[in-house]
């Protein structure tokens, strides 16, 4: 019982608020010297070379790069200007512009908290400005900045391709089709509720009476270059041209092209940019050898081993798998980090679905979806944090709770969807 100990000791220790990656690191090492010897750890450098020379990772700080400068460049902005001007006149036109530029940041950027920040920060005051109900801009916020973790390329995706095995660019592939029909699925939303309730959301009048072709090819001039970036780095990846780690350094590359086209670019942005991603990169490395400790220790002592026999040993073996993943996962993702799930929990369920004969790419979109509806669940969904430090004194953090709600109901259809019917989004249950 010792696998099963230790991640309960390491659970309690992440509620009482301790570093995630140094407590599965410290708990492993405690728990492992003093139950299995301290000859278990001599492979450990092993380890960690081989993760420091994983090429797959190599895309996680080129993508988390890439945003950054994007973020840094005002992207969400220009593109949230132009997207109002457009869908503005229409019964929640601004609800639209945000889900849409919610789509272009998750796509070209990937990184939820920039994006929360950025859409909270310049989209937020316009819509309460003109009467919109703060419940449904919060909501709508939240929800468009999540879109970073199922949108290609996603860096929860790259990481699920990692430590399940699975080619990184038929992730990508994957993603596509339920990404688009979720987004779809908040379009659909948002223009249902503004007709039932058209006060909630009314349109907004323009104070400069522009022509309508002048505000479409001003719109569009900011829409192509990151429309270009987004099919140029995900093309590469679809055709074949370029491997996803080949295209994440195409991608910072392509961001920096950007941030000359729009004007932005200075040596202090590269160096800031890249300090940060050294900073956000250190954080996911660390996590990621403390995981790789935990689950080192784990396997030896067995746990594994029951946790397979357990799952194995209940009827309708494959359903109730899948039923407990999701809810395991649903659940913790209330407490941690999407990372932490990830490096932690994927590793332990993986091998017990290979041996259940699963889809594994279908499980991963599965893991992938129900990690981004983490981000919006009270009361610690990061998501909700983010928005709450950059909202205006008058949002209250429960306007904030009661506003995701109907997006998370929508994430939760949606994954209920992909699990009972795989092939409606491309996808198959079984290998």
């Amino acid at each position: 019982m010792t696998g099963l100990a230790l991640f309960l000791i390491a659970m309690i220790a992440i509620f009482f608020g301790f570093p995630i990656a140094f407590t599965f690191a410290g708990v492993s090492v405690a728990v492992g010297i003093m139950v299995l010897g301290v000859d278990l750890f001599a492979f450990m450098p092993y380890r960690i070379m081989s993760t420091m020379q994983n090429t797959i990772l190599m895309a996680v700080p080129l993508f988390i790069f890439m945003g950054i400068v994007l973020q840094k460049t005002d992207l969400a902005e220009d593109l949230l200007e132009s997207m109002g001007k457009l869908f503005g006149g229409l019964k929640g036109g601004l609800a639209i512009s945000t889900i849409i530029v919610g789509l272009f940041l998750a796509a070209s950027t990937g990184v939820v908290g920039a994006s929360v920040v950025a859409m909270g920060v310049i989209s937020l005051p316009v819509m309460l400005k003109h009467k919109y109900d703060p419940k449904l801009a919060t909501g709508i916020i939240c929800a468009a900045g999540t879109l970073g973790q199922i949108v290609p390329p996603s860096i929860i995706l790259i990481i699920l391709g990692d430590v399940m095995g699975l080619p990184v660019g038929d992730l990508f592939t994957a993603a596509l089709l339920p990404s688009f029909i979720l987004v779809v699925a908040y379009l659909i939303y948002i223009i249902v509720i503004v007709n039932v309730r058209p006060n909630i959301a009314p349109p907004i009048k323009t104070e400069v009476d522009e022509p309508r072709l002048t505000m479409v090819l001003s719109s569009l001039k900011l829409i192509i270059p990151p429309l270009f970036l987004i099919v140029a780095v995900l093309g590469s990846i679809y055709t074949g041209l370029a491997t996803p780690t080949e295209s994440s350094a195409l991608g910072g590359i392509g961001s920096l092209l950007l941030a000359i086209i729009y004007g932005k670019f200075k040596f202090k942005l590269l160096f800031d940019s890249a300090l940060e991603t050294v900073k956000v990169s250190s954080m996911v490395f660390a996590v990621l050898i403390g995981a790789t400790a935990f689950s080192m220790v784990f396997s030896y002592s067995g746990g594994e081993t029951i946790v397979e026999e357990f799952f194995i040993s209940l009827p309708n073996a494959q359903w109730t798998f899948v039923l407990i993943a999701m809810l395991t996962i649903f659940i913790l993702g209330f407490f941690i980090d999407f990372i932490e799930i990830a490096f932690i929990i994927v590793p332990i369920l993986t091998p017990i679905a290979l041996s259940l004969g699963l889809n594994m790419n279908w499980l991963a979109i599965l893991i992938a979806m129900n990690l981004q509806t983490s981000f919006l669940t009270p009361p610690f969904g990061f998501s909700l944090f983010y928005l709450k430090g950059v909202a205006p004194p008058q949002i209250k953090t429960l306007d904030i709770y009661k506003g995701v709600l109907p997006f998370i109901a929508i994430q939760m259809l949606i994954l209920g969807l992909l699990v009972c019917f795989p092939e409606l989004f491309g996808l198959s249950r079984l290998n």
